[in-house]
């Protein structure tokens, strides 16, 4: 029995095959049961109009066999199987797919997609070289009586001799590697093993994958017992997932059991979102929004993605492309036979398909969010407490592109009631004669309200957004106004709190201490002292000029590194002139100017503690305050 060398030109094609289409070994028997699945997706297909194939074809199954002796692993199928040329044709050249050429052979009139083949490139059945030194495929075809033998080692080549084979289909043979230390070959022998990479990759195979595993179970009682070892034929697949299901079929039961074990989970899932979308792009999607902000969720570990399937195999464990970084939180499965697969099929061929699915994604998420914010309250606050956070930061992202996306979604802190509230909610609720949307950063609601300019705010009857988190400040800049209403902080200098003769004053106040605020600036240091225009009976409060905020000063110190002592605001201290205290500074600045200067640092330490910023030295505080009675 001659060998025959591969039509393919070189080794080099072979190797670049083996080892570099494929990055996961593993995958290989993902590839060997693909290529029984299309096989007898072909013999299925051919039964309906041929009597020659109807007459062949018993109940398709894919069948594991495991030889540890001698260190063989085989799947078989009842398949459509090959003629000796197609087996030439098949398997003697490299890159030459059956799959393709059976879809490409039926007529114009016949429904190209009635038959759903992915192996259409002709390398799958190659990648088995990954870990096997040896290849056997033993086949008969449907329209054949002789069966034909084809074995090869690698690159040196391959030969094809006649086989007895009494039933129609296709058996592949795998003498594995000896085991290195790199890696044990023979893993892929042992049982749990082999359960692993069909539930992992073709759990959804359409056709039942079988396996006989040897089991045991005691016979008898007392000093008769004995262990009795059998062999029992499991069913390895799922076959029908439950995505595939109608909505009608689905159950909230079996929906939660499939997103617990799919993704190790302990808890139901807040949300389940089931999608079958029929178009030019056509595929079906179940996604689920987890209850509880996973453990590795805010780590470099984490990975977002979505599970994507063809024909029934699992294409990629984590498509990225298919969910976006503002609801990267989002898991679940996709299918879709209109997706232009690369030539591992572990990877996508970038296509206008999957920028449609993952648009359409984006927009059923969004949807699905909005009613539940609009319908049930008490669950969108439960999923805001776990990815709210998750939101901002997608609206902050690239400069803002997706904040008019997510902006119907936010929720804040109203300063009146302490409740939750969207920013159509405040708007809604805003007197006629307010301005702007107000807001205030802290660490809590209750300190954020404590806060000296959030006196006047409430005076007026105006609300507040309290905001707590380390983006709120950027979000606010990027979301910038609402419906012709500008985002103004409490601090600002345009908060327009004061009626015009309160403005007046304001400016007549400080006109008439120019003097005295001049001292106080050179005193501290700092930017900027002036008489407040936000105070109601608070002595002082800081603020800051320019484009760096306090808050963002304190985002900035909070980061590791040296760089973050360079972000610094420009501080400005307000004085309250209908205060005792500014009575007091005065006072002692026309009779007593170190006094005065203790007086000031008093003060401008008070607004930044009021302000939650550090103070460089409590002690000397506390020795000044004493120094003033």
């Amino acid at each position: 029995m001659a060998k025959k060398q591969f039509k393919a030109e070189s080794k080099r094609l072979l190797d670049l095959m083996i080892n570099s289409i494929y990055t996961n070994k593993e995958i290989f028997l993902r590839e060997i049961i693909s290529n029984a699945s299309d096989a007898s997706d072909k013999l299925h297909y051919l039964a309906l109009t041929d009597e020659a194939a109807r007459s062949k074809m018993g109940e398709l199954k894919i069948k594991i066999s495991v030889d540890k002796e001698n260190r063989t692993l085989t799947v078989a199928d009842n398949g459509i199987g090959m003629t000796k040329e197609e087996l030439e044709n098949n398997l003697g050249t490299i890159c030459k797919s059956g799959s393709l050429q059976f879809k490409e052979n039926m007529s114009e009139d016949e429904e190209k997609d009635a038959v759903n083949i992915i192996g259409q490139f002709g390398v799958g059945f190659y990648s088995a070289f990954m870990v096997s030194d040896t290849l056997t495929v033993k086949t008969l075809s449907y329209k054949d009586t002789q069966g034909y033998c084809w074995t090869s080692n690698g690159a040196d080549g391959y030969s094809i001799s006649e086989c007895d084979k009494q039933s129609v289909g296709t058996e592949i043979i795998m003498h594995l590697k000896d085991d290195t230390d790199e890696i044990k070959y023979s893993d892929f022998l042992a049982e749990y093993r082999i359960k692993s990479l069909v539930k992992t990759y073709s759990d959804y195979i359409r056709y039942p994958i079988i396996m006989d595993v040897e089991k045991t179970k005691d016979e008898g009682e007392g000093e008769n017992k004995t262990t009795v070892t059998y062999i029992e034929t499991e069913t390895l697949n799922s076959m029908v997932p439950v995505w595939k299901k109608s909505k009608a079929e689905q159950t909230e039961e079996e929906l939660n059991r499939f997103y617990k074990d799919t993704f190790f989970d302990f808890e139901d899932p807040l949300m389940t979102v089931s999608i079958d979308a029929e178009g030019v792009v056509s595929y079906k999607a179940l996604l689920y929004v987890p209850a509880k902000t996973p453990y590795d969720y805010y780590t470099k570990e984490y990975e977002k993605g979505l599970k994507l399937y063809s024909g029934g195999v699992m294409i990629m464990e984590k498509c990225s492309d298919l969910i976006p970084e503002h609801f990267r939180f989002v898991k679940g499965v996709v299918e879709s036979d209109d997706l232009s697969l690369n030539i591992s099929r572990e990877m996508l061929q970038q296509d206008a398909g999957l920028k449609t699915i993952a648009k359409n994604i984006d927009k059923k998420i969004h949807s699905e969010l909005k009613k539940a914010l609009n319908n049930d309250r008490e669950k969108y606050e439960k999923f805001w407490s776990a990815f709210g956070i998750q939101l901002k930061y997608g609206a902050v992202a690239q400069y803002g592109i997706y904040k008019d996306a997510l902006k119907d979604l936010l929720l804040f802190h109203s300063g009146n009631t302490g409740k939750l509230i969207t920013i159509e909610e405040y708007l809604k609720a805003m007197p006629e004669e307010q301005k702007h949307i107000y807001y205030a950063c802290g660490e809590t609601v209750q300190k954020i309200n404590s806060l000296p300019q959030a006196e006047l705010v409430r005076a007026k009857g105006y609300d507040m957004l309290c905001l707590t988190d380390e983006v709120d400040e950027f979000l606010m800049n990027v979301l910038r106004e609402e419906n012709g209403k500008d985002y103004c902080s409490i601090n600002s200098d345009k908060a327009d709190l004061l009626d015009e003769n309160e403005e007046k004053k304001a400016e007549e106040t400080a006109e008439e201490n120019k003097e005295l605020l001049t001292f106080v600036k050179e005193a501290l240091g700092i930017a900027d002292v002036i008489i407040s225009k936000k105070l109601k009976t608070h002595p002082v409060c800081l603020s800051a000029k320019g484009g760096i905020t306090l808050e963002m000063e304190k985002y900035f110190a909070s980061l590791p590194g040296e760089d973050k002592e360079k972000v610094k605001a420009e501080r400005v201290l307000e004085l309250n002139a209908d205060h005792n205290a500014f009575t007091s500074l005065s006072e002692a600045f026309k009779t007593d100017k170190e006094k005065a200067k203790t007086m000031a640092e008093v003060l401008y330490a008070s607004a930044l503690l009021i302000a939650g910023m550090p103070i460089d030295d409590p002690s000397d505080y506390a020795q000044k305050i004493c120094s003033l009675f």
